[in-house]
């Protein structure tokens, strides 16, 4: 079996960063499942096309014209790695997400691309729906402010305005409706790591992270 490390939790706790920096050190590949989310709802929009339609989001994503090379997300022969991180990309993604058809669409997808010598996923259900029988699973977690401080200075940082007290607002709203989906809701597996990063740096998320790793996987030299 292709080894599987998989991390789940809300929006804004830095989980691609880490799954990046894990699947270098490891020199697997990496599943950034929120990016097709997020790439949906971008195509649905420029389409004219409604999020809550789920008919119309899974024929789309059955159909989705979207492919990945390095660092860059390809739609339509168009690179829209920078247009699906907007905070209007992240809430589409999660209103798509919540239809049964979308996830079925995309899940044989994701499953695909589970290939040698290992992958990192990260997402929402990557350890619950995607890849349930991966050896680690980890949920990174941290608090609505820690993650909307993050987003905001991040947003600052690229010289895009942004209000904190909303941020939070929007947090609070998404993470609330990827925990009450009726399919595959925003939980932690019953064998998942916990790692509640609301007061560390991502050197001590990813050395925390890396423990585990030996942990499970003690052939591996990191």
């Amino acid at each position: 079996m292709i080894p599987v490390i998989t991390i789940d939790g809300p929006s804004g706790t830095g989980k691609g960063t880490l799954a990046a920096l894990v699947a270098e050190r490891l020199g697997w590949h990496t599943l950034d499942s929120g990016a097709l989310y997020r790439v949906l709802g971008l195509a649905a929009a420029r389409r004219g096309l409604s999020c809550d339609d789920p008919i119309s989001m899974a024929a789309l994503a059955a159909t989705l014209p979207v492919s990945f090379a390095a660092d860059q997300v390809i739609l339509d022969g168009e690179d829209v790695s920078e247009a699906i991180r907007t905070e209007e990309a992240g809430m589409a993604a999660s209103r798509v997400a919540v239809h049964p058809p979308v996830r079925a669409a995309l899940l044989g997808w994701q499953r695909r691309l589970a290939r040698p010598p290992g992958l990192v996923a990260d997402g929402r259900d990557m350890g619950t729906v995607v890849f349930p029988e991966a050896p680690l699973k980890i949920f990174l977690d941290a608090s609505p402010d820690a993650r909307a401080e993050r987003r905001y200075k991040q947003l600052k940082g690229k010289g895009l305005d942004a209000n904190l007290p909303n941020l939070v607002a929007d947090i609070r709203e998404r993470d609330a409706r990827d925990r009450t989906r009726s399919v595959a809701p925003l939980i932690a597996a019953a064998d998942a790591v916990l790692v509640d990063s609301t007061a560390m740096s991502i050197v001590e998320v990813l050395d925390r992270v890396l423990e585990e790793v030996r942990r499970v996987f003690p052939e591996l030299v990191l």
